[in-house]
Parts: C-alpha cells; structure tokens; sequence
C-alpha cells in the first residue's frame, strides 16, 4: 500500500492495481477548523489548510499524521486498514511545522517519535526533538545555538544502530568569509539518551554531534555540491552500508547536480574524529587538541566504549556535558565514496531534486539504476555499475517528461519534483509533483499513467519512513 499525503487529505493506494489508473482504494479528510481565525490574523489563505507534514508508520497497524491546521499543528493515529482516527489528537508543535514551506522529517524508533523542524512559524527555533515515549524523557536541541543548527533545512532521518541519523543543509557557521554559505550535515544523537545532569543539559541531547557532508569534484580547485536535496535509506554498496544523496550547487552559483554516496563506517569515522572549535568570535575555527578532550569521549552513548561505565547519559561529568554543549560540530568532513561523486549533471539549468535507487535492477537483479528527478519535471534513468569501484561509471538510459500539464496544473504550474518512490514488485515509479502523482512504468517510462489530482502531496510507502 502507498499512502500519500496531501492538503486536507491523507490517500493510500493499492500498489497491486491496475497501471492505468491510480484510483485511491481508501481516503481519509482531516480539515482545519481553524480557518477563520486564520485569515482573521491576516495569514494568506492558501496556507489556512492543514497541510499533512507528517505520515510515518508507528507501528505495523498505525500511521502517525501530523498536519499545519492552519497554524497550528496537530498530530493524529490512524488505523493502516481502515485510515480511522485512533485515540485522541496530540499537540503537534515541535513535531508538525507551523506552515507548509517549512522543511521536516520524521520517524518511529524504538517507540520513540524523532523529528526535526521548526517550533514557531517564524522558523526561528529549529528542533531535533524526541518525543512520545513511555520511557524515554523528551529531548531536544539547544535553544537559539547557531553551533547546534543554523537555519536549518531538514531532508531526512534514519534509525541505524545505536543512533538516529538526521540529514539536512544549513548555513555554515564555520565558513563566514563570503557570508551566508550552505553545507550539508549529517548529525547523530543516541536512542538511549537520557538527557544531562541538572546543572549541565538537563532535558538537552547529550549525544548531539553533526559534521559536513563532503560532496565534490576532486581537482587543483575542488568543485563543491553543498546543498542536500534527497537522501536513500540505508542501502549496500560494494557490500558496505551506505547512503547516497542528490547534492546541487549553492544558489548564487553555477547551476549543478552531483549524487553522492557515502559509506556509515566513513561517517562513524568522522564522528569519532577531532572536534572543531572556534576559541573566539574574531579567530578561525580549528581542531580541537585531542588532550583537551575529557573523558568520557564527548557524544558517546551511556553503556558503550569510554562511557561503558556510566549507565546513564544524567550520571556523565560536567566536564563531557560543558564540552559537547559548546563543541556539537567535528572537524572533518565524511568523504563521499571514491572522493568523488557517482554522477554529476551541469549542463542543465535545472537542478535535480530527487533520488530513488534499484540495487537489484535487471533480470538477474545484478544492476543499480537512478532514478533523479529534477526542477523541470524530468526523471533522469541512470544505469551504474554494479561496484563503486575506482573505475565505476554511469550511463544516462531514459530522460523522460513525465510532467502531464493537463493534469497536473491546478494552480499554477510547478513541475518540481518533490517525491520519488519506486515499486520493485510491479515494476514501478510513483513521481510526485505539487499537486499530482504520476505512476511511471518502469519498463516502457515513454508512454507513463495518468494522474491523481491532490495538493501539495508527498509519498510513504507502508513499512517506511
């Protein structure tokens, strides 16, 4: 089953039906009550809705949605068989953003609900929150910290390990010489942190850590792709876990594309490497000296490695908990996989905005192949090869409109991708746009289904985040 969420309205859709149609088997309303109070403050009435931000299974028969309500997020349980409303709404602040343009991502794990957006519609206070457990204590990132993110955007986040994953762009406050620069990040935070001590962290992440995701072209002059703009979940390359991601120039930059890969151990690595520090705001951000590091290592999990001894993260030193609140960010960035990225497109003005990858394409399912949808309403269909290897090369297969504007344009035309999401099984891609899907067979992508008219939609598939 695809559920796809929508303004005022949450779709799931067989995945077994017919390839003509992408007829709703069941769908559910949830409007705003609010929307005269909303127009009433003087919001703009295109944002008066409730949009549906959130759409994550909480477990195998529930969804977990969250909507903007017109300003004023709400969260809801839905039976997966029957899409009705199960138990009691819950405040979706710090959970749901406030309007539909602001970025989120999150996910179920270990009974807890991680998220990432922002608490207030003026997208002043970004959040890496924990909430909805009935053991665990709810958590967050510091409040008003630049250090700790910056104008964040948020893309996605995975459960892998000891740890949760979030990944997302952000104004760098490490690089301030040419103002205002993005890079990606990749931050973690450990699924049994229990906060700080009541002098230092208390109900504050004390695993916080993030560090920059290196996305370049090698050369005498390194080409950058800082800017995050999809993400896989954890997948195998060359028999290693690994993500890959679409990466684009900054934007007052050449216009370009690149799909990295990189490998967790490599991330592992940089999160156990130097932290960066800046001693003052006049002097330039540099590594920490590993002598002025306390023990237990700062960032590291209650129960394991140099804080094995310590059984919970309340019972660390003030000495790890004062450093990890001043020093969230480590010195070296991850390298992407062979130091260079697997594909890159800059010969188009338009950027690529999505991913979805196939590991076992082809009739003896021995073949990767992209799919990267882009800012024009293209999907791009690259074959790779098998192993990311020094030698590895691309091979650009099909590069199809599959924008419909007769039934995608209901207000306006946006033909931004915002949603990819492959169906293996039948042999399918669904393509999600502003205010339409389109299922695109995967065999013969020239002559692609038709649409269903939504608003604002992305995609989740059941058993996803």
């Amino acid at each position: 089953m695809l559920y796809i969420a929508a303004r005022d309205h949450v779709f799931a859709v067989s995945l077994s039906a017919s390839s003509e149609q992408i007829v709703p088997q069941q769908k559910l309303t949830w409007k705003t009550k609010d929307v005269d109070k909303c127009t009433v403050r003087g919001k703009n009435s295109d944002e008066c809705y409730n949009y549906i931000k959130v759409l994550v299974p909480r477990n195998d028969e529930t969804l977990f949605a969250c909507g903007t309500n017109a300003f004023n997020p709400t969260c809801r349980n839905y039976k997966m068989s029957t899409l009705e409303q199960d138990g009691e709404e819950v405040v979706g602040q710090a959970r749901c953003p406030f309007e539909s343009r602001q970025s989120n991502v999150g996910l179920f794990a270990g009974g807890d609900f991680y998220s990432a957006t922002m608490t207030d519609f003026l997208a002043s206070d970004a959040v890496i929150y924990r909430s909805l457990g009935e053991s665990s204590p709810v958590l967050r990132t510091v409040k008003y910290d630049s250090k700790w993110l910056r104008e964040p955007h948020f893309l996605h986040a995975i459960e892998y390990g000891n740890y949760v994953y979030f990944f997302f762009s952000e104004i760098a406050v490490e690089y301030t010489t040419l103002g205002k620069v993005v890079f990606s990040r990749v931050a973690r935070v450990c699924k049994n942190d229990n906060g700080g001590s009541p002098r230092v962290l208390e109900r504050y992440w004390t695993s916080f850590l993030k560090a920059r995701l290196n996305c370049s072209v090698p050369g005498d002059s390194f080409f950058y792709f800082d800017v995050l703009q999809s993400l896989t979940n954890v997948l195998q390359i060359n028999l290693r876990p690994a993500v890959l991601g679409v990466f684009t120039t900054q934007a007052n930059s050449i216009t370009g594309s690149a799909v990295c890969a990189f490998y967790m151990d490599d991330i592992e690595k940089a999160f156990n490497g130097k932290f960066k520090e800046q001693r003052n705001s006049e002097s330039a951000w540099t590594p920490v000296p590993e002598e002025q590091v306390p023990k237990p290592r700062p960032g590291c999990c209650a129960g394991d490695g140099s804080a094995a001894a310590y059984k919970s993260s309340t019972t660390f030193p003030d000495d790890t908990l004062t450093f990890i609140k001043n020093h969230p960010l480590m010195d070296e960035a991850v390298p992407s996989v062979n130091h260079r990225p697997y594909f890159t497109r800059t010969t188009s003005r338009f950027k690529l905005t999505q991913l979805a990858v196939d590991t076992s394409a082809g009739p003896y399912k021995n073949h990767t192949v992209l799919f990267l949808g882009s800012e024009d309403g293209r999907v791009l269909k690259i074959l790779a090869s098998t192993q990311l290897n020094a030698s590895f090369s691309t091979q650009l297969l099909e590069d199809i409109d599959v924008y419909n504007p007769t039934k995608c344009n209901v207000r306006g035309e946006d033909r931004r991708v915002l949603g990819l999401e492959l169906d293996r099984e039948h042999h399918a891609l669904f393509v999600a746009f502003s205010s339409c899907v389109v299922r695109v067979p995967l065999s013969r992508c020239n002559d692609y289904g038709s649409c269903q008219p939504t608003s604002r939609v992305s995609t989740r598939r059941r058993g996803e985040g």
